[in-house]
């Protein structure tokens, strides 16, 4: 089938379209959280898998930190383990707690590195037990006005970011898995988005994207248009405004707090749809809602 010129000019265009952001990004951190339904349709895994390794094609240095929810219920479904959530945290004890380790290390972990390295990356798998990058304590909520004990859920105390920065400055794209240690060499399950908030703040991330099964962040209660950018201030004056609610407050409040520790940009995009990092990064106007301490333009043609 012939291709008509104007179908080669626009492609040209789309190209030429990336390339302040190729220029600005070129040498930059990405902290991509991978979770959502881009881990489980076949079609937008292997979407997401192209995206990252062309990222570190064009000279970026992406770092990628998954979750595993979907693998981990169904690993306990077999074990007939019941899954209990508290405020959204899930309730581990010991058997949940090496079920989770064994799947988020064992199997999900590296079957992102195998995909990725059947897309020409050189991926590299590891936990935050590995080389003490994530060290944690125990994490406890509050339910009623009742501290609650989560069993071995972990708060985050330090990241040690060397062993990141050595792979994702050569050729390596480090793949990690949010399983932190504690001071006496136990293991903690943590939430995905909180580690890739911390790793991106502690590697001063030029950006951090959070793939999700929403659009972004919406413009009224009731709304479908996506904010496409908004300062921290202006994402807080939503929360107040309960237009930002329920699983995106703890999102966005994350993406303020890595912004408050250095990162220069953060983004919640629709993991649904194919090649989101790349729409989101190298377009003008991007698919999701950016979210920035301040709204300056990487180039006057930006739209924000």
């Amino acid at each position: 089938m012939e291709i008509s010129m104007e179908t080669v000019i626009k492609k040209a265009e789309i190209l030429i379209e990336a390339l302040p952001y190729i220029q600005k990004l070129f040498g930059k951190t990405v902290v991509i959280k991978y979770g959502g339904n881009a881990m489980i349709n076949d079609e937008l895994k292997t979407s997401v898998m192209e995206d990252i390794t062309l990222l570190k094609y064009i000279g970026m240095n992406p770092v990628v930190v998954h979750g595993g929810g979907p693998d981990i219920n169904k690993a306990l479904d077999k074990f007939n383990i019941k899954s209990q959530f508290v405020n959204g945290l899930r309730l581990t004890d010991k058997a949940t707690m090496d079920i989770a380790q064994m799947v988020l290390v064992g199997k999900t972990n590296k079957e992102i590195v195998s995909l990725l390295n059947q897309m020409g990356g050189k991926a590299i798998g590891l936990c935050g037990i590995d080389g003490s990058i994530i060290e944690c304590e125990q994490y406890k909520t509050t339910v009623d006005g009742v501290e609650t004990d989560l069993g071995y859920v972990g708060k985050i105390t330090n990241i040690n970011s060397k062993l990141i920065e050595l792979l994702a400055k050569d050729e390596y794209i480090p793949v990690i898995a949010p399983i932190g240690i504690g001071k006496d060499g136990q293991s903690y399950n943590i939430n995905a988005d909180t580690v890739a908030g911390e790793i991106s703040a502690a590697l001063k991330a030029e950006k951090l994207m959070l793939l999700t099964d929403v659009a972004g962040v919406k413009k009224g209660k009731d709304a479908d248009e996506i904010v496409p950018a908004l300062t921290s201030a202006e994402a807080l004056d939503l929360i107040d405004k309960k237009i930002i609610d329920g699983g995106m407050i703890p999102k966005v409040l994350g993406c303020i707090d890595a912004l408050e520790k250095g990162v220069g940009r953060t983004h919640i995009i629709d993991g649904r749809i194919p090649h989101c990092l790349l729409l989101e990064i190298f377009t003008n106007k991007g698919i999701g809602t950016m979210i920035m301490k301040e709204k300056i333009l990487y180039h006057n043609r930006e739209k924000l």
